[in-house]
């Protein structure tokens, strides 16, 4: 094959297929994932022709959005994926929609109808625009080919600046026959309306200071804003600093080390009772590229009844006060704050003196709720535990792999039962909370990282939405292991069931599940089935062995386990239900 794109002179007349193929270029992008059709064709075509970046053929457009959102989100770059027009773009849009809830940086290119067919109801027309307006950063259409370098340029910027977030570009078929004059994009785009702050404002952050050396009871709040500004060393020194107890939610697991004696577990729903607590309870709370959402906090009315200064970092202003009002905002980007706040800090403890009494005392308070001991299980030498799956997986992998998620009950016990030390080594979709990520997921992350160890953590309900990737896997050779805690429920509902529905467990119980070993092996794949507690070691460790191999574990867990702690929908942070005997 030829590389139509080597040529760098400048002003060279091109297709829009070859523009669209020498900007990704021109950006640095490695891997595309996608699936062809009518409307993207002459994009194929020069993929085809070029050699800069490697194209993942996945097996459904859902897929090629959460890989490429995977991508990013292990990796700290832009994921890209290229769908075509129609069912192309509207199979897309929950991969987009959950890129968008957690604030991933991606740029989808979406093929359109020809210009003039455009409002005429073509073969396989959709308003992609209109569709995809409200979960995506922004979102183009483009309808001249001069535009075309320009905003794919953009799209770049917008997609990894400020607040991170997919961005979408539609570009309709008649453009990318089209010929045009190219030449490579220099800096970074000028855009009037679109200026985010980076440094934060250094009279609030004066102002923040003074309340930390004023704390009895400090707490740092810290979310996926930390990961996604690269700030997770800044953090740990922060919080070395201070010597508060620290709290990482769902998406900022690794940003502080799980293993360190300041970390106090993950907060809200199913969080730790001492990191609930510490946060209903504390009198200056910092929080750190987190949003105070639902899951978190719980009820905001039962969250303001204790009175404490809150302190509030983040990129984006709509964010700040949204669910809880707070004392001092800081508008900025994670990393630029927490240097200038570690400085500032610095100087002033020289004068003011924290007051270390109060500090030790809270910390023997935080103390007596970790003697809870809330994530304690009750074992079973019958019947397989979900939770020891997860923690034999850590024990197996060292604490070291990638792990990807689906959600429902077993990604709450992956996130609570696999100590995560480093940033983006946990990938799971918080904000839209989307099955069927899980396999995607691992196929992305493997992309950004060929020779790291990567491990699925999925159900038997969510694994069934995009099971078909299997193919993918098979394709590229690429080797995730796959531990599927089967409780033949969908557990999550289920366990809301047994607790707000009197255990009428409507449509939640998996009545014609598929044979995996089997379904694994039709794929080219290893299946294991694992029924035993006995035998959990032994398959982790087997599995692993096989480097190059995907490895399929179908572990047959206990039915009835649920999820605990709990704060139930509408409770305060510490109405918490600690188990069975709660109820």
């Amino acid at each position: 094959m030829g590389d139509a794109g080597n040529e760098r002179n400048d002003f060279m007349e091109l297709n829009g297929a070859d523009i669209v193929v020498r900007c990704l270029a021109d950006e640095g992008v490695e891997h595309v994932f996608g699936y062809p059709g009518g409307a993207v064709l002459y994009i194929y075509d020069a993929i085809y022709k070029q050699e800069k970046f490697k194209h993942i053929l996945v097996r459904h457009e859902q897929a090629a959005v959460h890989a490429a959102d995977a991508y990013a989100r292990s990796s700290d770059k832009v994921g890209v994926c290229l769908v075509t027009s129609g069912p192309g773009v509207t199979n897309a849009v929950t991969g987009i929609a959950t890129a968008y809830m957690d604030s991933i940086p991606m740029v989808v290119i979406s093929g359109q109808v020809p210009t003039h067919a455009i409002g005429e109801d073509a073969f396989q027309e959709c308003d992609t625009v209109g569709i995809t307006r409200p979960c995506v950063k922004h979102n183009f259409l483009v309808r001249d080919i001069k535009d075309l370098a320009d905003t794919l340029h953009k799209a770049f910027y917008l997609a990894r600046t400020g607040r991170p977030g997919p961005v979408l570009v539609d570009i309709p078929k008649d453009i990318t026959a089209a010929r045009y004059k190219y030449s490579p994009a220099k800096g970074e785009p000028v855009m009037r309306s679109y200026t985010p702050v980076v440094k934060g404002h250094q009279g609030q952050i004066k102002k923040a200071v003074q309340m930390l050396l004023q704390a009895e009871r400090p707490m740092i709040y810290s979310g996926g804003g930390v990961i996604l500004s690269d700030a997770s060393a800044e953090l740990q020194q922060f919080v070395k600093m201070i010597g508060a107890p620290c709290t990482n939610t769902l998406m900022g697991l690794g940003a502080y080390p799980s293993t360190d004696k300041q970390f106090v577990g993950m907060p809200g729903m199913h969080g730790t009772y001492e990191a609930n607590m510490a946060m209903q309870h504390c009198d200056v709370l910092i929080a750190v590229g987190a949003r105070f959402d639902d899951r978190v906090i719980g009820n905001p009315k039962h969250f303001a009844q204790n009175l404490r200064k809150i302190v509030h970092i983040d990129i984006d202003p709509s964010s700040i006060s949204k669910r809880v009002k707070v004392d001092v905002p800081i508008v900025g980007n994670v990393k630029d704050v927490l240097i200038d706040l570690m400085e500032q800090y610095h100087v002033a403890a020289a004068e003011t003196k924290p007051n270390k009494d109060a500090l030790a005392k809270w910390w023997q308070q935080v103390q007596i709720w970790r003697g809870k001991e809330c994530m304690k299980f009750a074992d079973s030498a019958e019947l397989i535990k979900p939770q020891s799956v997860v923690q034999k997986l850590w024990e197996v992998t060292a604490g070291d792999a990638y792990i990807t998620s689906d959600v429902g009950q077993h990604q709450m016990w992956a996130a609570q039962y696999y100590g995560f030390d480093k940033p983006r080594r946990w990938i799971n979709s918080g904000g839209l909370g989307t099955m069927g990520v899980g396999l995607p997921y691992a196929m992305g992350v493997q992309m950004a990282h060929p020779d790291a160890t990567v491990a699925c953590i999925t159900g038997e309900g969510s694994i069934q939405m995009n099971i078909q990737e299997l193919s993918t896997c098979r394709q590229y050779n690429l080797t995730p292991k796959i531990l599927c805690l089967n409780n033949r429920y969908l557990g999550m509902v289920r366990q809301w069931q047994q607790i707000d529905y009197s255990s009428r467990y409507a449509e939640s119980y998996m009545d014609a599940l598929p044979d995996f070993v089997k379904l694994a092996e039709a794929y080219g794949h290893v299946g294991m089935r694992i029924d035993k507690p006995s035998d959990v070691d032994g398959a982790l460790r087997e599995a692993f062995k096989l480097k190059d191999r995907l490895v399929f574990m179908d572990f047959i867990t206990d039915q009835s386990e649920n999820v605990w702690p709990m704060v139930k929908a509408g409770k305060g942070l510490t109405e918490m239900l600690l188990g069975s005997e709660d109820l």
